[in-house]
């Protein structure tokens, strides 16, 4: 019944008498009852997403192994707060799933979550929770999915993190999380697939040790404070070196039979996208707005699976290297507000994927190689180069000036040099004519009386044709 337009009023009386309640996309509201409890053998699937639904959630949960709640607008009073995450959520041993995403809860993470052994995904992201992450999370060693993005989490990552082995994707973006990224993070998550930092208060240098994380299709630590020069150690990041990415089925989550579909927000191409689904394309490394320094990391070329590259608004010096090429699968490129010198390569033309691609701010010098695939970026791209010059700018190089005065002085000259030949030629043509017949005649006495008689008889008769002729016409008018 889920995807509809329904328009119901629920019961806090209401008592659920079906296996499965899969009711999402629909108008639902009110509150919901204070217990949802099953006695079948079979865990329950409940998804009320994308309703309605407010007040607090049931204090007693029984019998679920997938609970989707989210994108409604819990809030509502409960004992000891308003709108919070209920300790008794931890009784609810059975669960696999909790997404309670995209609600208005407050307060802190509820420490006795822990007990939920059996959880693969966890999705609190998109709610008003505060407070630190409590280092019971740590003890759910199956968990797999880890959403606590936009929050107002403070604090660091607790060490007890190291135990979740298993955890692929990790999401902790736009919080108030203040300390140094652990070194820990590259040995203790061996198949994370996505990291998401984004917007936090983290400071220090980039681990080198990020680079074990041999799974690692996102990177994106943007909006920062991280400081030094991005490692060398990132071009061993194996799965963005593979021109055809590993499938992401495994971040596909089922919650005993019911899917639970991964999410991500990238900020690219200037724009803020949600992938789902298509979340299998996304591949990129997004370290925009920190302090770091340094020359460009030429090692990154050799990533050569990497869709999204976002290294704008950094301290980052020396030139982009020819080798950029090698990134044929690079679809967004954003290296604006850096201190990069020296001309642009022009093999970054092969780029044939890269639909979005910003310079500005730069240092970069000389022409821009506006051929193949980089006509088809205006000057934005480019703006804010003083010492950049050439199509799609206005302003002109001056070799370009030199070559057009050049093949203007050439073109003259080719010019000046047909004209004379043509004149020439005609010149010798009219000489040769008159004077071979005039040598030849002086020469040869005899030739010359003969060619003069035979004038002579030529004029004779013209002239009396002519005569006959006008006598002819005189005497018809008689």
């Amino acid at each position: 019944m889920d995807s509809n337009s329904f328009r119901l009023n629920v019961s806090p009386n209401w008592v659920p008498l079906f296996q499965d309640l899969r009711l999402s996309h629909n108008q639902l509201q009110g509150q919901l009852p204070n217990s949802l409890n099953f006695s079948s053998p079979l865990l329950a699937q409940i998804d009320f997403s994308s309703n309605l639904f407010e007040g607090p959630i049931p204090f007693s949960i029984k019998g679920v192994g997938f609970l989707d709640l989210s994108h409604n607008k819990f809030s509502g009073p409960i004992p000891l707060s308003r709108g919070t995450i209920p300790d008794s959520i931890g009784h609810i041993t059975s669960l696999e799933v909790i997404d309670f995403s995209r609600n208005n809860l407050t307060g802190s993470i509820p420490s006795t979550i822990n007990n939920c052994s059996s959880l693969i995904v966890l999705d609190l992201g998109n709610n008003n929770l505060s407070g630190m992450m409590p280092k019971s999370l740590g003890r759910l060693q199956f968990l797999q999915s880890l959403h606590l993005n936009d929050n107002k989490l403070l604090g660091e990552l607790p060490s007890s993190f190291q135990n979740l082995s298993s955890l692929e994707l990790l999401d902790l973006s736009y919080n108030e999380l203040s300390s140094k990224v652990p070194s820990w993070i590259g040995t203790a998550f061996i198949n994370l697939v996505i990291l998401n930092l984004r917007s936090n208060a983290f400071f220090g240098r980039l681990p080198d040790r990020l680079s074990n994380l041999s799974s690692l299709h996102v990177l994106d630590l943007a909006q920062n404070n991280l400081t030094g020069k991005i490692p060398a150690t990132l071009v061993e990041l194996k799965a963005m070196a593979q021109e055809r990415n590993m499938d992401m089925d495994s971040l596909n989550h089922s919650g005993d039979g019911s899917p639970y579909d991964e999410r991500l927000i990238v900020i690219t191409k200037g724009q803020r996208l949600e992938y789902t689904r298509t979340l299998s394309l996304v591949v990129g490394i997004h370290l925009s707005d920190n302090n770091l320094s340094g020359e460009f990391p030429e090692g990154i070329t050799k990533l050569s699976g990497l869709v999204f590259l976002n290294l704008s608004m950094n301290h980052i010096i020396g030139q982009i290297p020819g080798s950029i090429s090698m990134l044929c699968q690079l679809s967004s490129l954003d290296l604006s507000s850096n201190k990069l010198s020296g001309t642009i390569p022009s093999s970054m033309s092969s780029l044939t994927f890269l639909g979005y691609l910003n310079l500005s701010n730069n240092n970069f010098s000389g022409k821009i190689p506006f051929t193949g695939q980089m006509t088809t970026f205006t000057e934005l791209a480019f703006a804010g180069n003083p010492n950049l010059c050439g199509t799609p700018l206005v302003r002109k190089c001056q070799d370009e000036d030199l070559d057009k005065r050049q093949s203007a002085l050439e073109d003259k000259i080719d010019g000046g040099y047909v004209d004379q030949w043509f004149y020439l030629s005609i010149g010798l043509g009219f000489a040769v004519g008159i004077l071979v017949p005039y040598f030849v005649l002086a020469i040869r006495r005899s030739w010359c009386d003969a060619y003069f008689d035979f004038v002579d008889k030529i004029v004779k008769w013209l002239l009396f044709k002519r005569r006959v002729t006008y006598a002819k016409n005189h005497a018809r008018r008689q």
